[in-house]
Order: structure tokens, then C-alpha cells, then sequence
């Protein structure tokens, strides 16, 4: 009984040392989720358009681009369903989306369209 108690204790003791993933603002996945949206809506929605996988991450901070005073900066590649799959993937458009710091509000689309 105490051998199992005292390996419970090691085994509990070592989970403190696992490092936690930095944390987010509050106010970006909720950016990020809006972001893709506006994306999808803009390219002919799910049956037609997917966004890169970095945009369906907690907070997509692979696309995020910039965080200033202005808001949150989205870049992310898009295409057809399925075209992460394909060898090469290949993408067709790009956009990028600036969405308020409170990550409630599209403030700009500066662009979307083919890949520059």
C-alpha cells in the first residue's frame, strides 16, 4: 500500500514539471474564429472554400500576422475543400483580416484574393 501511494506521489509530482503552452488573450481565438468566417463567407462558404489549418487552431497563432492597438492581423492561405490534402497542397487564394483587440468586430479585409 505505501509502495503505491509513494509512486502515485512521484507520478502526480512529475505532472508540475510538464510545461504549459504560453496563454492567449482572451479575445484571440475569438478573433481568429470571426477571421475565418468573414473567409469562408467571402469565398462561397464551407461547400466551396477551407481555410488553412493555422485558422482552425486555438487562436491561430500560425496566421497571425501582427497583435498591435489596431487589432488583431490575420494571414491564411484558402481553397477548395480538400486542397491541404493534395501532394503538393495547393492553395488558390490568400487573405488576410484585421479584427478588433476585443475580437468582436471585422474592422478591415485588406485583401483576398489570388495567392501574390
Amino acid at each position: 500500500m505505501l509502495k503505491a501511494a509513494v509512486g502515485l506521489a512521484l507520478t502526480l509530482g512529475g505532472i508540475g514539471a510538464i510545461e504549459a503552452a504560453p496563454s492567449l488573450p482572451l479575445a484571440q481565438p475569438k478573433a481568429a474564429n470571426l477571421a475565418r468566417m468573414k473567409a469562408e463567407s467571402l469565398n462561397g462558404g464551407l461547400g466551396s472554400y477551407r481555410a488553412a489549418a493555422c485558422m482552425y487552431e486555438t487562436g491561430a497563432s500560425s496566421c497571425l500576422i501582427s497583435k498591435s492597438d489596431q487589432g488583431f492581423l490575420f494571414r491564411f492561405r484558402g481553397g477548395p475543400p480538400g486542397w491541404e490534402k493534395q501532394s503538393p497542397p495547393s492553395p488558390t487564394l490568400e487573405t488576410r483580416v484585421l479584427v478588433s483587440l476585443n475580437g468582436e468586430r471585422i474592422l478591415a479585409v485588406p485583401y483576398n484574393g489570388p495567392i501574390p
